[in-house]
C-alpha cells in the first residue's frame, strides 16, 4: 500500500508549477516531510529523485527542518547515484553551507564529521562522471570549505585545471570564477 506521499509523487510531472505545488503541500503538511527525506535517500526507490526536487524546494523555505535528519542526510548523499536526484542535493548542500557559515539564529549545525562526509562527497561527484550541474555545485562547495580548510583549495585547483579543457562552457565558467577566486 503506497502512502499519500507516494502516490503524489509517482503522479508528478517534473514541470516547475508541479514541483512547487507538492512543495507547498508539503510545507503545509509537515507530517509528510520525514517521509519525503526517507524517500530522498532511498536510491532503490523509484521515487526517489522526485523527493530530491521537492526537498529542494523546501530547503529554499524552510532549510531549519533538515536540522534533526543532518546526520542522516550528510551520512547518505554519498549513497546517490541518479543525475536526477543529485543535483537538487549538490545545491541543498550550498544552502546548509552557507546558513552554517553564517552563524545566525536559526542556522544549520554542522558537526566536523558532516563537514568531512560533504567534503568527500563533494569531490567525488567532482572527479566522476557526474553532470555539469551537479561539478559546478561541487566546486562552489569546495571553495567555500576550502576557507576553512586550507588543503581544500590547492586540491581544487589542481583538479578543476586539470579538468577544464575537457569540460563544457558551463562547467568552464564556473571553473574560471572560482580558479580567480583562489589565486
Amino acid at each position: 500500500m503506497h502512502s499519500e506521499l507516494q502516490l503524489q509523487l509517482e503522479h508528478l510531472k517534473a514541470y516547475r508549477k508541479d514541483r512547487l505545488d507538492l512543495a507547498q503541500n508539503i510545507l503545509e503538511n509537515k507530517e509528510y516531510f520525514d517521509e519525503l527525506v526517507q524517500i530522498c535517500f532511498t536510491p532503490a526507490d523509484k521515487n526517489n529523485n522526485k523527493a530530491c526536487w521537492i526537498l529542494e524546494f523546501i530547503a529554499y523555505e524552510e532549510l531549519i527542518w533538515l536540522q534533526p535528519y543532518i546526520n542522516f542526510f550528510c551520512k547518505n548523499i554519498k549513497h546517490l547515484k541518479d543525475e536526477s536526484a543529485l543535483r537538487p542535493i549538490a545545491k541543498i548542500i550550498q544552502l546548509l553551507l552557507a546558513s552554517h557559515y553564517k552563524r545566525k539564529e536559526n542556522s544549520i549545525l554542522l558537526s566536523e564529521e558532516n563537514l568531512q562526509d560533504i567534503i568527500e562527497t563533494s569531490f567525488d561527484w567532482l572527479i566522476n562522471d557526474t553532470k555539469v550541474a551537479t561539478k559546478a555545485y561541487s566546486i562552489r562547495t569546495l571553495y567555500i570549505l576550502g576557507k576553512y580548510y586550507n588543503w581544500i583549495h590547492p586540491e581544487l585547483q589542481i583538479i578543476v585545471s586539470k579538468d577544464y579543457p575537457n569540460h563544457s562552457a558551463a562547467y568552464q565558467a564556473v571553473a574560471r570564477e572560482v580558479l580567480k577566486k583562489i589565486k
